[in-house]
């Protein structure tokens, strides 16, 4: 019989590259706004934290559950409102969100909640802290944002 001390180690390797892609894809994620540059940062991280969240859709949707697609239908569209309540009012609710989505993952990656996702969650959660601590540092030191 394994304990589960004996299988940590292995847990936390296991998830190693996905948390090392995220770390990867939250840096991107954070500078998004030079890639573009016509628009002003708020509306860029807008559309970032609706993709992000409408993911999670498609995931539902190979799942094949009804319960588990109603649920990730109504949680994407409660953080696209988010995204779009911060366009016109702060970026800091993007930063709200993207703190709650990561919230969100390690729920989904504790819980299992949406089938064949297993290297998802800890990649996703990882990109949303990342890139939610670097959006709230420049945020904080008043970094001039293109558009």
């Amino acid at each position: 019989m394994t304990s589960n001390a004996s299988t940590a180690p292995a847990d936390r390797r296991h998830l190693r590259i996905p948390v090392l892609w995220g770390i990867a894809w939250g840096v991107l994620q954070a500078a998004s706004p030079l890639a573009f540059f016509w628009l002003d940062a708020p509306t860029v991280y807008a559309l970032g934290l609706a993709v992000i969240a409408a993911v999670y859709i498609g995931f539902a949707v190979a799942d094949g559950r009804r319960n588990v697609l109603a649920v990730e239908v109504a949680v994407a569209s409660f953080f696209v409102v988010v995204a779009a309540v911060a366009v016109p009012v702060s970026a800091w609710l993007v930063v709200v969100g993207l703190v709650g989505h990561g919230i969100k993952d390690l729920w989904q990656h504790r819980t299992g909640f949406v089938a064949n996702t297993r290297w998802w969650p800890p990649f996703c959660a990882t990109v949303d802290v990342v890139a939610a601590t670097l959006i709230a540092v420049a945020l904080l030191v008043g970094f001039p944002f293109p558009g």
